[in-house]
């Protein structure tokens, strides 16, 4: 067994591109392998900001030799009163076979010839000189570059190219222009500490010869090294590192031989918001921040910076990079102060000259809207005074930060500042908050807002995105979504579920997509289709999130929305909170086995009943069932038992409990089963078109007290 390397040496590749093209190898390479039938004992994938490499140990010198069918021509053309044509002759020659070889067999397009040939394997080295071009060339990314006078794209030149077969070099040529990458046996070592070249005997020991050379060439080693490298030096200071885990996987692509670093800037800084500090570290230095403790909200004047320079220089490394955070820390502080200058008020009228979208007009408008909708939120949610002001109010200021100096150069800490902003001009605590949280969630898996100002303002905002890009008719379809209204819509659905909002989310899209209609500086085509369509992604969202999220199976989330159901789909947008609790019921009795107990019996009514007229919302049945018409006891007790159960139902509606709902479906099923199947079963479908409306009310009663919970007939038995 031998072992193949590949390295493909460059100039600093961007540190997303080096996690990207590894993956695409990873995903790649071990079925192209064994496309060609080759199995090898372990794929290793390893990458540095110079260069990308893939070492395959236990591949064997050849392919196996392997026994395959061949299909050839048809029997009648292959052959000619039982005489082999030139057609059969040139069949034969090609599968290295001989006419004797070949055997004639019926398939259903008629007789074909068929052989059974050999395949020798081919010599494992040679297949792949032909996949590296493929495996280098083919890797897809962003911003590709040309060089030279060639072609050749790749997102950095390609300076070198190592290929060895164990010990031997598979010769290969990277053609670009007049320019030519041909294959060799030298690497190059790091970049300061060992620049010069770096020859390598064979294939093994990759790994070992580039550490000699301070190349670590293993991203998730010196992630490790790096993170164990930040701890050792924050504990230096006393203090405890905020490690984002983006900014350590990019850092550990920045280098190749890590050296983490301490630098320090002027206590006076700490003055400015963290997030404006820890903003200018992270995301223009790409450094680590330090705070006080672990839980601590205070920073300490230091930060840790990972060096791929000479480690003997890491005091004048952190000297040259304190001049640098200064400066930009003073740019900070010089904005903070700026729009402190007055209070957050004074920024909305600018909101006049932003654009939200040129059809829809200014943010200024856009926030208009927003007040507009929280404000019938709020009294959807019957709040008191107090937090109805405090909703304008926040609804009011939510995006007057976008205009400050701060927003306007770290755009990531809209909200942010607009909360401290706030508080600095006197808003209530209330208010301020909210101006933040109404941003949350900003991402899968971020904190929702906590409180009701916040939630209430962040519905808002995210509803009048909704309706004003659907207006547009700039729907989402297949993966594009450049509005993220997907995203917007999953928040509000969120929302309402963690913080267990009663709103009527059916009857707010028709009051917004009415102010719309209103409104003289807005277009709505067609008013019925927006909240068409608005009802039909929201149901959408929750169909998602209750599979996904919540885990609950497709047939019963299908149930508690119906299929098609319009009455089911309008309830669901009325009662966000009753739509996921049946659901979650639904679940939880499927497993405990309880839905096994009645889905039977339920489920033949609902069908039945669909040949009768019974209304889909009649649950007494006082006028709908008559006595006189009764042929069998099996009737007067199926009567009887829908009495019982319609204050078990009335009971389940008014508490959102269905757990009693289902205890009277439970014993209501045996005599349901009696009256289909007992000996006293009656033919739902009599003669007697009278006898025949009754029968079809009483199931027809039964399906609309199971309806209650969930459309049974979109429930798949197991």
């Amino acid at each position: 067994m031998a072992t193949f390397l590949l390295e493909v040496g460059t100039e600093e590749l961007p540190a997303s591109f080096v996690e990207s093209a590894l993956s695409q190898w990873r995903d790649r390479i071990p079925g192209e392998l064994a496309d060609a039938f080759l199995t090898p004992s372990a794929l290793h994938y390893y990458g540095t900001p110079r260069r990308l490499a893939l070492v395959v140990e236990g591949l064997p010198n050849r392919q196996p030799d392997r026994e395959e069918e061949a299909k050839g021509p048809p029997a009648q053309a292959a052959f000619k009163n039982g005489t082999p044509t030139k057609a059969a002759e040139g069949f034969a020659r090609s599968k290295g076979v001989t006419v004797e070889d070949l055997e004639i067999r019926e398939t259903d397009k008629g007789a074909f010839v068929f052989v059974n040939h050999r395949i020798p394997g081919r010599p494992t080295a040679d297949i792949l000189a032909e996949r590296i071009p493929e495996w280098v060339l083919g890797l897809e990314g962003k911003r590709f570059m040309r060089w030279g006078d060639g072609d050749l794209r790749f997102p950095r030149p390609i300076r070198w190219l190592v290929t060895l077969w164990d010990d031997q070099l598979i010769p290969l040529t990277l053609e670009n222009g007049s320019e030519r990458c041909s294959s060799d046996r030298v690497t190059y070592g790091h970049r300061v500490l060992h620049p010069a070249p770096v020859p390598l005997a064979q294939a093994t020991g990759y790994v070992e010869t580039l550490a000699a050379a301070y190349v670590d060439v293993d991203p998730a080693h010196r992630q490790t090294t790096i993170a164990a490298q930040i701890e050792t030096a924050a504990a230096q200071v006393s203090g405890i590192a905020q490690v984002s885990p983006d900014l350590l996987a990019e850092v550990t692509n920045l280098v190749e031989w890590p050296t983490a670093v301490v630098g320090q800037f002027d206590a006076e800084f700490l003055d400015l918001p963290s997030e404006v500090a820890v903003m200018e570290m992270e995301s223009h230095q790409r450094y680590f921040p330090v705070r006080a403790g672990a839980d601590s909200p205070d920073l300490l004047p230091y930060f840790i910076t990972i060096s791929n320079g000479d480690p003997a220089k890491s005091a004048l490394i952190a000297e040259g990079n304190g001049r640098v955070i200064r400066a930009r820390l003073s740019d900070g502080k010089f904005f903070f102060d700026a729009d402190r200058a007055q209070p957050l008020d004074a920024f909305y009228p600018k909101l006049e000259t932003v654009t939200f979208e040129e059809r829809l007009g200014s943010m200024a408008a856009k926030v208009q809207r927003v007040v507009a909708i929280a404000d019938r939120i709020a009294q959807q949610l019957q709040v008191t005074a107090a937090e109805r002001g405090h909703i304008q109010r926040a609804a009011h200021l939510c995006k007057a930060d976008l205009v400050s100096q701060m927003v306007g150069e770290f755009p990531e800490l809209q909200g942010v500042m607009g909360e401290k902003y706030a508080r600095h001009s006197g808003e209530p605590e209330a208010v301020a908050v909210a101006i933040a949280e109404h941003y949350l969630p900003k991402g899968a898996g971020d904190r929702l807002p906590q409180t009701l100002v916040g939630q209430a303002v962040g519905i808002a905002d995210r509803l009048d995105t909704l309706v004003s890009i659907f207006s547009l008719g700039m729907l989402p379809s297949g993966s594009s979504d450049p509005f993220a209204l997907r995203r917007a819509a999953n928040a509000i659905v969120y929302i309402t579920w963690a913080a267990n909002l009663g709103l009527n989310l059916g009857t707010l899209l028709d009051q917004v997509v009415a102010d719309f209609e209103a409104n003289p500086n807005l277009t709505v085509a067609d008013g019925a289709l927006l909240r068409s369509q608005l009802q039909d992604f929201f149901l959408q969202r929750v169909q998602t999130l209750l599979q996904d999220d919540c885990g609950v199976d497709y047939d019963l989330v299908n149930a508690v929305l119906g299929e098609g159901d319009v009455d089911y789909g309008a309830r669901a947008l009325a009662n966000l909170l009753d739509v996921r609790d049946r659901a979650l019921y639904l679940q939880k009795i499927r497993q405990d086995g309880t839905l096994d107990t009645i889905y039977a019996t339920v489920n033949r009514a609902t069908n039945l009943a669909k040949k009768g007229t019974l209304a889909g919302d009649v649950l007494d049945p006082s006028g709908v069932v008559d006595a006189a018409y009764f042929q069998q006891d099996s009737e007067a007790a199926f009567l009887s038992a829908l009495a019982t159960l319609l204050p078990q139902t009335q009971a389940a509606q008014a508490s959102r409990d269905y757990s009693q709902l289902v205890q009277g479906l439970a014993q209501a099923a045996p005599v349901v089963s009696r009256f289909f199947d007992g000996p006293d079963s009656v033919l739902v479908m009599d003669a007697d078109p009278a006898v025949q409306q009754n029968r079809l009310n009483l199931l027809g009663l039964l399906r609309n007290h199971a309806r209650v919970l969930a459309d049974f007939g979109a429930i798949v038995k197991g």
